[in-house]
């Protein structure tokens, strides 16, 4: 893989790490593009913190290696960290306090910021309202806001996340969707973990699935989403309403299903199939499309029982 491509913002070039006899994660091709939301999508276990850790130098690669703007980070580490910001796992901050003063902490540490930069990133995560007051009384999801500031602190054009809604009540993981989608609209490259295919559907542009170790597939989300599209028929011959679709070359396949016909094909389709069936002498009686998920595609290429497993 070249680092010639200006837009590609994140790389991993044959990334592999073993611990032991055990293989966390296998000979990863991915590449992420600017202005992305990128979903790294996979059951717990299946080596998205492992990956994480590759990325931001944390853990050493077996083999391959990871390029971040371009620099490869077996040399330019810490040129590329400079414009990454991340949380991997849960945030910790001083209890005693307040949300602002740790903010500052965290800016200090990799040579500070002005106050109007804190201001700005604390009004950006909601806790402008609650920015004086001390963490200890802040809420779960109100501390993962705050680590989101702190990646933020710096201006950063990479945004690293592992799990961030992990732990979050329905309404704090919402918050958190949010968020992350105002950091796409805003121009950020965000690359964000999760085990949670509603969530990575509702906020990711783009997404790879990652299972034992091993990246299936990966692509935009409407297009998988695309890939999905099924069409439900009832028909006055169904033996020879297989034969007509399975002859038409925009049809991916046909399946039978409690006396209905499964129909892999694009909606915008329909008013095509039909004429293509009534031209035999074949009729619908019923047809509707069925609404496509990230969670069936998912099964698709995982064979996973339930996601997430």
């Amino acid at each position: 893989m070249s680092g010639s491509d200006p837009d590609v913002v994140l790389r991993t070039a044959g990334l592999t790490r073993r611990f032991g006899r055990l293989t966390a994660v296998a000979d990863l091709d991915l590449e992420v593009s600017r202005g992305q939301v990128f979903g790294f999508l996979g059951p717990n276990g299946a080596g998205k913190t492992t990956t994480i850790g590759m990325i931001l130098g944390l853990l050493r690669p077996t083999a391959g290696h990871v390029e971040m703007f371009g620099l490869d980070t077996r040399v330019h580490l810490r040129r590329a960290l400079r414009r990454t910001g991340a949380i991997v796992e849960s945030p910790t901050f001083y209890p005693h306090l307040s949300g602002r003063d740790n903010l500052r902490v965290f800016a200090l540490l990799s040579g500070g910021v002005e106050d109007k930069r804190l201001d700005e990133v604390l009004a950006l995560v909601g806790l402008r309202e609650r920015a004086r007051s001390k963490v200890r009384t802040y809420s779960l999801g109100m501390r993962q806001r705050l680590g989101i500031a702190a990646a933020l602190v710096h201006d950063p054009d990479l945004v690293v996340l592992d799990e961030p809604t992990n732990g979050l009540d329905p309404a704090g993981m919402r918050e958190i969707r949010q968020l992350i989608k105002e950091l796409g609209q805003m121009g950020k490259t965000v690359f964000v973990s999760s085990h949670l295919l509603n969530e990575v559907e509702q906020m990711c542009d783009h997404v790879g699935i990652l299972k034992a170790g091993r990246l299936l597939t990966h692509g935009s989300v409407s297009d998988m989403l695309r890939r999905g599209q099924v069409l439900e028929l009832e028909v006055t011959d169904p033996d020879g309403a297989v034969r007509v679709l399975e002859g038409l070359d925009w049809v991916d396949a046909v399946k039978r299903r409690d006396g209905r016909l499964i129909v892999e094909a694009p909606r915008e389709r329909a008013a095509e199939l039909s004429k293509a069936l009534a031209e035999r002498q074949i009729y619908l009686s019923e047809l509707r499309p069925r609404e496509s998920t990230l969670e069936e595609f998912f099964l698709e290429v995982t064979g996973e029982v339930e996601a997430g497993e």
